[in-house]
């Protein structure tokens, strides 16, 4: 059984209204359970998605770490909240990544990686990112110090992919993705404006393409992959009234994960999971979790352990 860990925003909810949530996605029986309903009242709740809804998804042995956008939140298996964290330069968290004992999360609000340590349980290591006439220019910071870098959300850094490599960094106006070795940070790949969820794959790039509503693989040499994002009947869709690009919008692609060797997950508005086989260049399964088109999936990651909570 292959099951996935969905997390979701909606994007033009009102406060007393849920505003995203977790679920899990067993593929083979097609069945949804949600774990998590977020209606949290204490977030800013000006413009699109904000401080709306849960977003990055990792796991450590048996915790699971979901991002809000500027907390981070430990449960265990059955999605009971255990504790979490916080960090004075965590503002607006998109996507997260684990590699080895540290779990980083992308900064969106502040353009920096922030390195949260798994034994010691704290934010440990910063990097603030920033443009300049030769590039984009990567320091280091300490996220306990009071110099670390302003609230300024430039590049817009979305995404974060870690292996023995380097850590992969991209966002919507870094106009590629980016590897930070411990000392540089080299653009490995151009990407269009407006990307989600991009990252190293195979011999070349996987990516939303949020702009054009599909998802990308760009190999350095060979047929590029392109996946139509789910489209429905406006007919069937729920709270139209903010279907516009600054609340919601159908087709917002926003969330990707590898489950097999040349099959990927992606996610979408309103809330639907897709499977696109790479090698075949189709779509192979489609499931809609919510018609509510302000309902939009945000992380999304294989589920490692066995069966559902409540089995």
């Amino acid at each position: 059984m292959t099951t996935l860990v969905a997390t979701s925003v909606v994007r033009g909810s009102r406060q007393g209204e849920s505003h995203g949530g977790v679920y899990l996605i067993d593929l083979t029986n097609e069945r949804v359970l949600r774990t998590v309903d977020w209606d949290a009242v204490d977030i800013d709740w000006q413009g699109r998605g904000w401080d709306r809804g849960l977003r990055g998804i990792e796991f450590d042995g048996d915790r699971i770490f979901i991002a809000a956008s500027d907390e981070l939140f430990v449960y265990d298996q059955t999605f009971r909240q255990i504790t979490s964290y916080r960090c004075p330069y965590l503002k607006h968290c998109h996507e997260i990544s684990r590699y080895e004992r540290r779990l980083y999360l992308t900064s969106t609000g502040f353009d920096a990686i922030l390195g949260f340590d798994l034994d010691r349980n704290l934010f440990s290591w910063g990097l603030s990112v920033s443009r300049d006439k030769k590039g984009l220019r990567a320091v280091p910071f300490d996220p306990e110090s009071r110099h670390g870098p302003p609230l300024r959300n430039e590049l817009h850094i979305n995404s974060i992919f870690c292996e023995s490599r380097a850590m992969y960094i991209s966002g919507l106006r870094t106009s590629g993705i980016h590897a930070y070795t411990g000392r540089h940070l080299n653009q490995v790949a151009t990407l269009p404006d407006g990307t989600h969820n991009a990252r190293p794959y195979r011999n070349g790039v996987l990516f939303n393409d949020t702009q054009k509503n599909v998802v990308r693989f760009v190999p350095q040499q060979g047929k590029q992959g392109v996946f139509n994002i789910p489209v429905y009947n406006p007919g069937l869709l729920t709270h139209t009234e903010f279907d516009d690009s600054r609340v919601a919008r159908q087709a917002f692609g926003r969330g990707l994960c590898v489950i097999r060797d040349g099959v990927i997950a992606g996610g979408s508005s309103p809330s639907t999971v897709t499977l696109y086989d790479i090698d075949q260049m189709k779509t192979t399964q489609s499931l809609n979790l919510s018609l509510d088109i302000r309902n939009a999936i945000h992380g999304l990651e294989t589920w490692p352990f066995p069966g559902l909570p409540d089995d």
